[in-house]
């Protein structure tokens, strides 16, 4: 991660500056497990000094495709790795000062098989029927704007699907 600041020249003329912050990308994962489940990891993050309630994600390593990231981080953050990986997106995380730009999958056909990693230890795995993704949206309950996004394409998607099936 990298740091800089740019002049940029305003529509008007006038000239400021902007910081932007150059972050790898990385994928983000809808989870689903043979009940209907989603599976969401609590933990704590530190700038915002609480527990919040996320999708599973990380940082795409260097020579790394995305979906061989999203199976690593499936097994460090959720102990499972997916027999189906399927692309369904992507977005930029915070385009007004940063350059990260996330890959979002789903992945079904989940088998046990943890990865242990050195930040993952204090993750709590957290499974949520489909139906009460809304309501925990709704509520404020989810606040993380990666997992808003992921949980709401992957709701389009999930109900674009029941209508064709």
């Amino acid at each position: 991660m990298r740091l800089r600041v740019d002049a940029v020249r305003m529509p008007g003329g006038r000239e400021t500056t902007r910081e932007i912050v150059e972050h790898g990308d990385c994928v983000a994962v809808i989870a689903l497990d043979d009940n209907n489940n989603i599976l969401l990891v609590k933990q704590f993050r530190k700038p915002v000094e609480k527990e919040l309630l996320e999708i599973p994600a990380g940082g795409i390593e260097p020579g790394e495709d995305p979906e061989t990231a999203v199976r690593r981080e499936m097994r460090e953050e959720t102990g499972y790795l997916p027999g189906k990986v399927e692309r369904l997106g992507g977005f930029y995380s915070t385009p007004g000062y940063c350059t990260e730009y996330l890959y979002l999958y789903l992945a079904t056909d989940l088998i046990s098989s943890p990865l242990q990693a050195e930040d993952t230890g204090n993750i709590e795995l957290v499974r949520v029927p489909i139906s009460q993704i809304s309501p925990l949206v709704a509520s404020g309950e989810i606040c993380d704007a990666k997992t808003i996004a992921g949980l709401l394409s992957f709701l389009e998607y999930h109900n674009s699907a029941e209508l064709v099936g």
